[in-house]
């Protein structure tokens, strides 16, 4: 599992959902509509959009595709359970990312411009780093 802490802006949030639920069955008119966000209410699996004003458009298969304005948050568990994220809104349409990620699912974050290719090269050196630290104290 991959902690995330990162900002970005709610647009790229958006992206990263629909890439990894529905982006093969989202209309086009959807998908090109900044507004439209698909919620899911399977848990694990939960999509929720937080958001001051919420209109339901329509239910495809079991994603439930809504029109949301200011929207505040945004709460996404995999099918999995394995990645579990939260979206809020810290200024606008720019928010913060926290939460725990899959390796599989950097790809989509990266993807999206959730975060960069910078974060995750960062993030395994790290990883590698403390690694190392590890095993020298084991021989040690």
């Amino acid at each position: 599992m991959v902690t995330i802490d990162a900002t970005c802006s709610l647009e790229s949030f958006r992206k990263f959902v629909v890439l990894s639920t529905c982006n093969s069955f989202v209309p086009e008119s959807y998908l090109e509509d900044y507004e439209v966000f698909p919620e899911r209410e399977t848990s694990p699996g939960l999509i929720y959009v937080e958001a001051a004003d919420k209109v339901t458009l329509k239910k495809i298969r079991d994603m439930t595709f809504v029109n949301a304005k200011e929207v505040l948050g945004i709460i996404y568990s995999s099918k999995s359970g394995n990645t579990n994220l939260k979206w809020r809104q810290i200024r606008r349409i720019m928010g913060k990312v926290t939460g725990e990620a899959s390796t599989n699912t950097l790809v989509n974050l990266t993807e999206a411009g959730v975060i960069t290719q910078e974060w995750v090269q960062n993030y395994l050196r790290k990883k590698a780093e403390e690694k190392q630290v590890k095993n020298s104290e084991l021989t040690n």
